[in-house]
């Protein structure tokens, strides 16, 4: 078992580095872009039979966790319920669920330190209004959606918090909401698993086509108006230029930025035991590394490392092969409970449709829609990823504050509007 993880985490890491390399050389692999193809390959790694899936059995122990303590699966197999391979997925998964969070949680302060925060100031007022079209955009399509699917799903006005919580924190919110509102493990496997699903084909289209499509009826971003800051957004190289990474200065600087992220990220891990609740601890986690990452954004020292950004998107290739990986695609094909998978459906879609239809009525602009539908859709360590594809750094502190913002008031929003619909 040993073997195998160590193998997947050299997997893990070393295929971006080849995938960043093979962009660097192929004009053709640039234009689709790092994450696009990381995303891609991911998907086709984790749903061609290498990666052991979880039994029926081990899934709903997990109950939507990502792994577990080995000491807690033990007794379920001395009884015969779970066998030795629901203990290597069991394993795989955990080694999954802490590649991802600290790949994400490194790439956001190495992002942030290369940002001009006196831009985004200018373009806070938008982002906040993309966000209240957002919640607007989710009542709409969730009442909808009750008023459809009431007769079909037992307990419907749970599951219509559970969706609040998709659409503005992802499976974090998700999580709380179902524990609050006391939901059947099978249920809010069902719903996370379509969530996924869904998650991710949509995911696929944000990285490649939506700003192509969205940009035929929406307004464009407006940059700022400076013209020395025009100028070198043109030869800013930051998105696709990791040249020099590997030559001694270009260690030096990697080496600065990554032991800067590390105590960034030590810090926000401290300060999350100041409370035992899992979503909050993750609350605090991406508040502290935001914050930290903002504010060492405003030393000069700090501001002007080179390849900061490229080291920062390294890590976010890393994080997008493993959630890709996830992803079992195969449920697609077999899918119980139409009716339910027909609300997620609804919902996530739905909201979407109705966040773009509004935003082309009061002209918010496409980057700051697109980025408004990651964060609340799938949550803050999304957002570089997809302020990757679209090129566009000013984007990135709007879409962490709102991904923060749905973080904070998702649960509050989920459990009070199912209480709602319960009392009507």
């Amino acid at each position: 078992m040993i073997l195998y993880s160590i193998l997947l985490l050299l997997f893990y890491m070393g295929v971006p580095m080849f995938i960043i390399y093979l962009t660097s050389k192929s004009a053709r692999a640039k234009k689709v872009g790092a994450v696009v193809i990381t995303y891609i390959v991911g998907l086709i790694f984790g749903n061609i039979g290498i990666l052991p899936r979880s039994s029926t059995e081990l899934t709903q122990i997990l109950a939507g966790q990502n792994g577990v303590s080995e000491d807690i699966l033990f007794p379920f197999l001395e009884k015969g319920i779970i066998n030795t391979s629901d203990l290597l997925t069991n394993q795989i998964l955990i080694l999954q669920d802490t590649l991802m969070s600290i790949s994400i949680m490194l790439a956001i302060p190495m992002i942030l330190f290369s940002l001009d925060i006196k831009r985004w100031l200018k373009q806070a007022r938008k982002a906040l209004f993309s966000l209240f079209l957002g919640i607007i955009s989710l009542l709409i399509v969730i009442f909808i959606g009750y008023q459809i699917f009431n007769n079909d799903i037992s307990e419907s006005w749970k599951i219509t918090g559970m969706l609040a919580g998709i659409y503005t924190g992802g499976t974090p919110n998700l999580s709380a909401i179902s524990t609050a509102l006391d939901v059947e493990p099978n249920i809010f496997i069902l719903v996370n698993t379509y969530d996924i699903i869904i998650g991710a084909v949509i995911l696929l289209f944000i990285l490649t086509y939506a700003q192509k499509i969205f940009k035929l009826f929406l307004p464009k971003f407006k940059y700022s108006n400076h013209k020395s800051d025009l100028v070198k957004r043109e030869t800013d190289p930051d998105y696709e230029d990791f040249n020099g990474m590997l030559t001694k200065e270009g260690i030096i600087h990697s080496v600065k930025t990554l032991m800067l992220s590390i105590l960034i990220l030590g810090i926000a891990f401290g300060l999350s035991f100041l409370t035992d609740r899992e979503t909050t601890q993750m609350v605090i986690i991406v508040l502290t590394v935001t914050t930290l990452g903002i504010i060492a954004s405003l030393f000069k020292s700090v501001n002007k490392i080179e390849k900061s950004f490229q080291l920062g998107m390294y890590f976010i290739t890393v994080f997008s092969l493993v959630i890709a990986s996830m992803s079992d695609l195969n449920q697609i094909i077999n899918i119980e409970y139409l009716f339910l998978f027909l609300f997620v459906l609804v919902a996530v879609v739905g909201s979407m449709l109705v966040h773009v239809f509004l935003s082309w009525v009061f002209k918010v602009d496409t980057d700051t829609t697109i980025i408004t539908i990651t964060a609340l859709t799938y949550s803050t360590p999304f957002v570089p990823v997809v302020a990757g594809t679209l090129k566009n750094k000013e984007v990135i502190v709007s879409g962490l504050t709102i991904g923060i913002l749905g973080y904070a008031f998702g649960n509050y929003l989920g459990i009070g509007i199912a209480y709602f619909i319960q009392g009507l």
